[in-house]
């Protein structure tokens, strides 16, 4: 299998994160570049958006969507699953996931409104109402990381993710300031051997 990936894209972190933890080998890993402006050519022929991460099979196959991506990657291995199969723990790590993806959305939209767009095209207000989203799932956040325990689950590779792009690219916003179980949380988890190999390059 071949991953292709952005050392930057978040979304590519987490299923980086994801193959370490589960101890998955003969994964390659293939960096790619490409922006929002200038995909990739090889990119269209195995995801019709353009976008990474991309899994390349052995098939031929691929699959794409970060969150399609794991879900296969959880399958492989004999470990305990990232993804819980019985309820009720598999819909809190689903609605976890789905949390930290909503920041990353946001945050990434927003770097892209600030990095790319012309200074005097820019939506302020738009922007104003993302760092909104991004704060109050932040306060979400720090709710949900204090049932945390010390398993490694796909919601907390995924807080993890987010958590590192914020540092990355919004390092001005001082997310810690008001929340100190996610800060705590955060200062530990970002220590795992998986996040420390997978760090974006110095912004």
């Amino acid at each position: 299998m071949k991953l292709r990936y952005a050392h930057a894209s978040p979304y590519a972190r987490k299923v980086r994160v994801l193959i370490r933890e589960a101890g998955l080998a003969g994964v390659d890993e293939i960096e790619t570049v490409t922006t929002p402006v200038a995909t990739a050519e090889a990119l269209w022929a195995e995801n019709p958006s353009g976008r990474i991460p991309v899994l390349l099979l052995a098939d031929g196959a691929t699959l794409f969507d970060s969150r399609v991506i794991t879900r296969y990657l959880d399958s492989l291995h004999d470990q305990v699953k990232f993804y819980p199969t019985t309820a009720p723990a598999c819909w809190v790590v689903l609605r976890q996931e789905a949390t930290a993806e909503g920041l990353l959305d946001s945050a990434v939209n927003t770097r892209y409104e600030m990095a790319l767009r012309p200074a005097a095209l820019r939506w302020n207000d738009w922007i104003e109402a993302q760092i909104g989203k991004i704060k109050n799932t932040l306060d979400a956040m720090e709710r949900e990381c204090r049932g945390f325990d010390d398993r490694v689950t796909m919601a907390r590779i995924a807080f993890g993710a987010a958590l590192g792009y914020l540092d990355f690219r919004f390092a001005d916003l001082g997310w810690r300031a008001a929340r100190p179980a996610l800060a705590a949380w955060y200062e530990g988890f970002s220590k795992r051997p998986s996040m420390l190999e997978t760090r974006p390059p110095a912004a």
